[in-house]
């Protein structure tokens, strides 16, 4: 038993075998800084790797859908309207699988939550893949991105809920790391797309192989994930009314707002980067896959390095430096009319995107008590961009074209910087660095 200095709050450690009950946050019951001067006990680091993992194949299994985006249209014959009216089915299922998610999470614990929404994914990919490579199905692809959607929306609020819970235990900024994985699969996915496609290697067959290694992956890293605690009686109405509460939030609702513009900046290039540089700068199929992987690994760097800047400066001057990258880049990858300066832009444009996302959902979890449903409110409102942005790029792109239509995203990004003072910890004195005590971090 540890009880940690003068809290009147002690926690007993176990590990059950099963991870079954209701998922309840450890930082609720556990102090929030490292129960040792020597660091974060190894079951906390454990966690973090494991979430790092399903993060990671998480980016994988959407970048491999994303990457094949223009062997599909092709092979489809769909116009940017068709396309994006098609990309769409994917954004309603994670639309509607997020609202209940937090306390789905909750109720199953997080560990069950992410297995059986990739289970969800991998079935997802596999039906859009067959049906598009093999069976030339409209239905089929819009039926298996449907499931794609609602499994890697639950997914992510899962295991959004899981990081933040592993972050609050470390004691220190590491959110944006396990975004920084996420990105890390897209590069994969986008590396082995751009190679699949410069090969001829049939849609269907990649996708169904990439499913079953996302699908084994996750379920190896969702096993180090924080330990379940037993139901408290009563708690489910409690949940469901704290749920009805967090919507009637003002900052909670900003922070849905910033992560909204965020979600529209990287969702865009997820879905239109690469059609748009081979309908825009004459770029191949696999050229065009190849600069949605520059968009990414300008996101992975701004991830990985954002945590450094985040501890030292705090969240609103990074995010307004971030914002601004990012209204640059992207107007300099339509606008540059050179086909390398626009890459340039790209770059740009992934390391500018890169940590509203992340933040946003640490932001939502400040309050550990009421981490699960916030985090979901944030979650559906961010990802009603994915919902409304593929049609609404797609209907600009039959008029303008499918480059110039990604000018919206800075146009939307600017707004944003007066939502930035949002994302500000409650408790940080309006310095906008995490309150965070204990031992300085040694990942930094």
């Amino acid at each position: 038993m540890d009880c940690g200095g003068s809290a009147p709050r002690c926690v007993i450690v176990s590990v059950p075998e099963e991870r079954t009950g209701t998922y309840v946050d450890p930082a609720v019951t556990a102090p929030t800084t490292p129960s040792t001067s020597l660091g974060p006990a190894p079951g906390v680091l454990a966690a973090r790797n494991g979430v790092a993992v399903v993060f990671a194949l998480n980016g994988l299994a959407v970048a491999t859908w994303f990457s094949r985006v223009p062997a599909i249209r092709d092979g489809l014959e769909l116009s940017p309207g068709r396309l994006g009216l098609l990309l769409l089915a994917m954004s309603v299922g994670a639309i509607l699988a997020m609202p209940t998610a937090g306390l789905v999470t909750q109720r199953l614990g997080a560990t069950r939550a992410v297995a059986l929404s990739t289970l969800l994914v991998a079935l997802g990919l596999t039906v859009a893949g067959l049906s598009a490579g093999v069976a030339g199905s409209l239905p089929g692809v819009a039926l298996g991105l449907f499931a794609l959607g609602y499994g890697s929306g639950s997914c992510d609020v899962a295991m959004n809920i899981e990081g933040a819970a592993v972050e609050r235990r470390l004691g220190w900024t590491v959110m944006p790391r396990f975004h920084a994985a996420w990105s890390l699969g897209s590069v994969a996915g986008a590396g082995l797309g751009a190679g699949a496609a410069r090969l001829g290697l049939p849609v269907g067959a990649h996708l169904g192989v990439l499913a079953a290694v996302v699908l084994g992956g996750t379920l190896l890293g969702a096993r180090a994930f924080l330990p379940a605690a037993p139901e408290a009686a009563g708690s489910a109405a409690a949940r469901r009314g704290r749920l009805l509460t967090a919507w009637r939030e003002p900052r909670t609702l900003l922070i849905g707002l910033l992560v909204l513009a965020a979600a529209f900046a990287e969702g865009s290039a997820n879905d239109w980067l690469a059609v748009a540089f081979i309908d825009g700068y004459g770029f191949s199929e696999a050229a065009g896959a190849a600069v949605f992987g520059v968009f990414v690994v300008g996101m992975t760097l701004g991830r990985t390095l954002g945590t450094v800047a985040l501890d030292r400066w705090g969240r609103g001057p990074v995010l307004t430096t971030t914002i601004l990258l990012a209204v640059v880049g992207a107007g300099l990858a339509v606008l540059a009319g050179s086909g390398p300066v626009a890459v340039v832009g790209v770059a740009l444009w992934g390391i500018g995107a890169s940590l509203g996302f992340p933040v946003g959902m640490s932001a939502a979890a400040d309050e550990e008590e009421h981490a699960h449903v916030r985090v979901s409110v944030v979650a559906v409102i961010g990802y009603t961009a994915f919902l409304a942005g593929p049609p609404l790029l797609g209907l600009l792109g039959d008029q303008v074209g499918t480059l110039r239509a990604l000018l919206v995203v800075p146009l939307l990004l600017l707004p944003t910087l007066f939502l930035v003072r949002a994302a500000r910890p409650p408790a940080a004195g309006g310095t906008g660095v995490p309150a965070r005590a204990g031992s300085a971090n040694p990942d930094a």
